[in-house]
């Protein structure tokens, strides 16, 4: 595994190095610049869980085991859309999946490759290559598509949803997860998480780049994607517990599937 894994980084830097007159160049018109350097800068601290990253460590047994109850993954293709440094990828591998995480930010990328060797987690590449390029690549290749706290950072959510979907196969599974846009979740996920209680970087969200479930239905609906179950996370910062609940006032996840 390791052996292939390396192979994959050389074959990688090659094309990067070396691009052929033909080689179609990466597609980050869907990316926001600002975003990417943000977590860029952060980076380094993805695997530590006392870092701007706990919240996602902790969460992350949660939102994996909902997966799970959805659809299995050992033996499954996986594709995880805007893996960053690796957090849910890692997770899903050791799960039994053959996953592939792809994201745009260079430095979280190579964070979440250095820690793959270093943990030797078996089955598992990563790329630095836009949703919407590898979906021209590689349609419906995957069984099952995770784009988990990502389309809040992006122009354009829809396009990404399609782009999903394109990605997996007729009747996989694709996951979102991102941030209701109402009074409560400025308060919660904002003013809360980044001013008050100091769980994340202040700036890491902007409130009108949140997505309501309304929203969210009608890019899966538009994508030819059913919306099969929702769940929403809560959490409590006086005994600093999460938990999932049918309350998706704030963080939510969608579970989808693609007509056979």
């Amino acid at each position: 595994m390791r052996a292939r894994f390396q192979e994959d980084i050389g074959d990688n830097r090659a094309m990067q190095t070396n691009p052929s007159p033909n080689t179609q160049m990466p597609n980050h018109s869907n990316a926001d610049p600002a975003e990417l350097a943000k977590f860029s800068e952060l980076a380094h601290r993805w695997w530590d869980k006392n870092s701007e990253f706990k919240p996602l460590h902790e969460i992350n047994p949660l939102r994996l085991e909902w997966m799970k109850a959805q659809t299995a993954f050992e033996g499954k293709r996986v594709l995880d859309v805007g893996c960053g440094g690796g957090i849910l990828s890692d997770a899903m591998a050791r799960s039994g999946a053959e996953v592939m995480g792809i994201d745009l930010a260079t430095k979280a990328l190579s964070v979440a490759k250095l820690h793959a060797l270093e943990a030797e987690t078996p089955n598992i590449s990563y790329r630095e290559v836009s949703v919407e390029d590898l979906a021209a690549e590689q349609p419906e290749s995957f069984d099952v598509v995770t784009c988990m706290e990502m389309m809040e950072h992006v122009p354009d959510p829809a396009a990404i949803v399609a782009a999903c979907a394109k990605l997996v196969k007729p009747g996989g599974t694709v996951f979102f997860s991102t941030i209701n846009r109402n009074p409560k979740s400025f308060l919660f996920a904002i003013v809360g998480a980044e001013y008050v209680l100091n769980m994340l970087p202040k700036g890491t969200h902007t409130y009108a780049k949140f997505i309501k479930p309304a929203e969210l239905a009608a890019f899966c609906r538009a994508a030819d994607l059913e919306v099969k179950r929702t769940r929403g996370l809560e959490y409590n910062p006086l005994t600093k517990h999460y938990w999932l609940s049918d309350d998706t006032s704030v963080n939510y996840m969608f579970a989808t599937t693609k007509a056979p």
